[in-house]
């Protein structure tokens, strides 16, 4: 063994290290926008030498802790978006889950979802999925096609009309107290479509692709910029555009949601998907509500229809204690009720068997898939 492959084999991989549930404290979701020095931003944010934060992220990322680690993007804001709750014979659930994790690049979450009763409204719906394609193509167009090749029963799809809370960060929930919240509503973001041109998209394409750990260095968009055929100023320039035009998300170092990393550690066993449904006309500020709780990661205005109960809230909170987060859904409702907006029905999915992967929203490769499956594109718009 070399004296540098010793030294890396020495530095600490586990994600309840010190420094580096100081620095994922930041990295998973503490570094909003779009940044020419992401590193930097984590290094201040943290109080972590730039030095160390790359040498901790290079090795969880090398030894699994972290899964990815990229440039996200408001893809709601870039490319045609819904949740899709599923529904499959039995013997067909398992397959479907594969292809779609597997061979389907717009499929983002994949997850098998469960109920504590039977009789929950949607409980058939196992499959959950986040679905995406390029501006132009037709949502529905596509999920038929991933029926037919799926063998589904039946799809809901569940486009988000409003953001509330987007933000995926576990080592800073762990300790949350129950019912902590910020001290005013959160923002409602609207998801309204953005058009990019093809230098734009150019340069999105390389900005969003995640990083391998020999990526890791400080100096993070030169590389990124001669990919894309452009000046590294240019790169900056079109990466803060985009970022004031509402498309960039966040740079974020991303953690596996269930599943056990090095050393058995896992940083969260429950993922827990909250439905309610409030009156009509109250759902802006009732997901506003909601989206103040701090152990929420993702809260949205969606419509589920009759299928659900006409659940038009839904949000996402993952923990290590199902009752721990049983007590904050508890909070909520409690919240809900005394500011006076009434809730007709409520409900929790769990979360089981789930893959994570950034769903694709490039034309181009999206015509190039059809192509591949023997679809014309054009038969998708």
């Amino acid at each position: 063994m070399s004296a540098l492959t010793a030294s890396r084999a020495n530095i600490p991989t586990r994600i309840n290290d010190p420094i580096n549930a100081a620095v994922l404290a930041v990295s998973e979701d503490r570094v909003p926008g779009f940044h020419s020095d992401p590193i930097g931003e984590i290094a201040r944010l943290s109080e972590i030498e730039p030095d160390i934060v790359i040498e901790r992220i290079r090795a969880m990322l090398e030894a699994g802790a972290i899964r990815r680690v990229r440039q996200t993007l408001l893809a709601t804001n870039l490319a045609e978006g819904a949740l899709v709750a599923w529904q499959f014979p039995a013997d067909k659930l398992d397959a479907a889950f594969d292809y779609l994790y597997e061979q389907d690049p717009f499929s983002g979450h994949v997850v098998i979802r469960s109920t504590d009763t039977a009789s929950t409204p949607g409980a058939r719906y196992r499959l959950w999925t986040t679905l995406k394609v390029p501006q132009g193509y037709s949502l529905d167009r596509y999920a038929n096609f991933l029926r037919d090749k799926t063998g589904a029963e039946r799809y809901r799809l569940m486009p988000a009309r409003y953001l509330f809370a987007l933000g995926v960060g576990h080592v800073r929930r762990q300790n949350l107290a129950i019912g902590s919240k910020a001290d005013v509503p959160a923002e409602a973001v609207a998801t309204e479509t953005v058009s990019l041109t093809d230098r734009e998209w150019q340069v999105l394409v390389s900005l969003k692709r995640e990083f391998a750990p020999n990526e890791i260095v400080r100096d993070l968009w030169s590389a990124r910029a001669e990919e894309a055929g452009v000046h590294l100023d240019e790169f900056l320039a079109v990466g803060r555009a985009l970022n004031e035009r509402g498309v960039i998300g966040r740079f974020s170092t991303f953690l596996e949601h269930v599943k056990p990393t090095g050393g058995e550690q896992r940083v969260t066993r429950y993922n827990a998907l909250f439905h309610w449904a409030v009156p009509p006309g109250r759902e802006l500020e009732a997901g506003r509500e909601i989206g103040r709780f701090h152990i929420m990661t993702h809260a949205y205005w969606r419509e589920a229809g009759p299928e659900f109960n006409n659940v038009n809230i839904m949000g996402v909170a993952h923990g290590l204690d199902k009752d721990v987060i049983l007590q904050h859904k508890a909070a909520m409702d409690s919240h809900l009720a005394e500011v006076g907006i009434d809730v007709a029905y409520t409900n929790v999915f769990w979360g089981g068997r789930s893959e994570i992967k950034p769903s694709e929203i490039s034309p181009l490769a999206f015509c190039d898939f059809c192509r591949k499956n023997g679809i014309d594109p054009e038969s998708m718009q």
